[in-house]
């Protein structure tokens, strides 16, 4: 399993424009067959910061997420509502039961 811990900050004249973008990457990437979960969180203490926290099969799935019309053209329009590049962690685990 691949997790990702993808933080945001946004410029806080673009929110409601970034929240309403991030909505359909959420919607979209949820359907791919390859993630099992989606998650945008905001900082309880900036509210402004944002982290999406994902789960993926595999590195396919995310290479193929990163490629999805939904994900790119999100990635086109935050260029402009970012305040800072959004930083990406990339982790490798397996679930306990």
């Amino acid at each position: 399993m691949i997790i990702i811990h993808a933080k945001m900050s946004v410029k806080p004249e673009y929110k409601e424009e970034f929240l309403k973008e991030i909505e359909a990457v959420i919607e979209g990437t949820r359907a791919e067959a390859g993630n099992t979960s989606y998650e945008l969180f905001q900082d309880p203490k900036d509210a402004n910061g944002f982290v999406m926290v994902e789960n993926w099969k595999d590195m396919e799935a995310v290479q193929a997420h990163n490629t999805s019309p939904h994900f790119q053209s999100f990635i086109a329009a935050a260029k402009d509502m970012l305040s800072a590049p959004l930083q990406a962690d990339v982790y490798q685990g397996e679930k306990l039961n």
